[in-house]
């Protein structure tokens, strides 16, 4: 049998720096074919941004289908030589499998492959089916990656009624936590005008710097919200403050800044624009402003917990013995866009060296989310 170390070790060896897909693709392929999948390579391209390959492959037909979906797209891996072993040669060593992409997420990938294919080797599919989504574009611009393939797979008439997505969930212990849902994401940028001027004479000069000041801590000073009952408060980060003044004797004309926010079911992205304009605008009535937001695919979504979940959920107990907390923290995943097709859960690996250098993930914990997978399989189908 096609073991969950296996197919990562392979999947590892592919350099598949985002955008490049490396050959990673083609070991998606060959494993699932061989299992009877039917396997379709869809390629989309759009002006200004990489060409990205996609994969789709289904077994069975009609109705439930259960999607796993994922990527094979990594992070760089930086300065190769402050690695213990070389990024892409998926080495094995004191019981821990070692490889840019080990836990984010071929390593998730790896698993859910190995327990469909022994799902269906061992039981078939004598009803409904089962479909993988795999993108090469999440870690990057995530524009010719899921979103794409989603519509491109609705236009044939697939319809999915679930999704495991394996991304790298637990904090500390597998076991330990489900997504159930994420916070939606939301860039703004601000400028505040003012006159550029001498300091030794404040009175021929307007400067914006104190304005500034002041809409930011006014931005910060309320809090957006306080939580629901399965999100935590929506929060402001200022990331970035900046005058590009570099001499200390002028008054700049003008202060620019950079937040983000992530926010929770509570708002949507249009609501949360008007909310900020409004704090803006009172701190500041005065003041000769720009406010922009970056365009946003990022919405606060939640999978609510029912009897899709506690099947998860029971797999994970009878194979850990944990009972994992239903979460939706982090960041964004792709999971934002599948939630449009059907409920998605997110489970995966601990996620403690994800991006970082000596990514890394203990043998018997990949080999255990397979059998985790497998669970949920059987429960799934009966």
């Amino acid at each position: 049998m096609t073991s969950a170390l296996d197919i990562a070790r392979d999947l590892i060896r592919c350099a598949s720096v985002t955008p490049r897909d490396e050959g990673a693709l083609d070991v998606v392929a060959r494993h699932l074919s061989a299992a009877g999948f039917h396997v379709e390579r869809v390629r989309f391209t759009e002006p200004g941004t990489p060409d990205i390959d996609n994969l789709y492959a289904r077994i069975g037909a009609g109705s439930p289908c259960l999607m796993f979906a994922g990527h094979t797209d990594v992070v760089p891996p930086g300065d190769a030589a402050q690695w213990r072993f070389p990024p892409f040669a998926a080495e094995v060593a004191e019981g821990q499998l070692w490889g840019r992409g080990a836990v984010d997420m071929k390593g998730g990938l790896a698993a859910c492959m190995a327990a469909a294919i022994a799902h269906v080797r061992e039981y078939g599919v004598s009803r409904g089916a089962i479909a993988f989504l795999i993108t090469g574009d999440e870690e990057g611009p995530a524009v010719n990656g899921t979103v794409k393939l989603l519509e491109w797979a609705k236009a044939r008439g697939e319809i999915f009624d679930h999704c495991i997505l394996g991304e790298p969930t637990n904090p500390d212990a597998l076991g330990d936590m489900i997504k159930i849902g994420r916070r939606g994401s939301l860039t703004g940028r601000l400028s505040v005008h003012g006159r550029q001027g001498h300091v030794g004479y404040p009175h021929l000069a307007d400067n914006p710097i104190p304005r500034m000041v002041h809409i930011l801590a006014a931005l910060k000073a309320a809090p957006l919200d306080n939580g629901t009952q399965h999100f935590d408060a929506s929060n402001l980060e200022v990331t970035s403050v900046d005058v590009g003044n570099p001499a200390t004797n002028v008054i700049p004309a003008a202060a620019r800044a950079v937040f983000n926010i992530r926010f929770n079911d509570r708002w949507t992205p249009d609501s949360l624009r008007a909310e900020i304009e409004k704090r803006v605008r009172d701190a500041e009535p005065q003041a000769r402003i720009d406010l922009t937001f970056d365009p946003t695919n990022a919405v606060a979504f939640l999978t609510s917990p029912g009897p899709f979940v506690d099947l998860v959920a029971k797999a994970i107990e009878r194979e850990t013995g944990r009972t994992p907390a239903l979460s939706t923290t982090g960041g964004t995943s792709d999971a934002r866009f599948i939630q449009a097709y059907c409920p998605v859960i997110e489970f995966g690996l601990v996620g403690q060296t994800m991006h970082a250098v000596d990514e890394r993930c203990p043998v018997d914990e990949l080999e255990a989310l397979a059998r985790i997978y497998r669970r949920a399989l059987e429960a799934y189908f009966g």
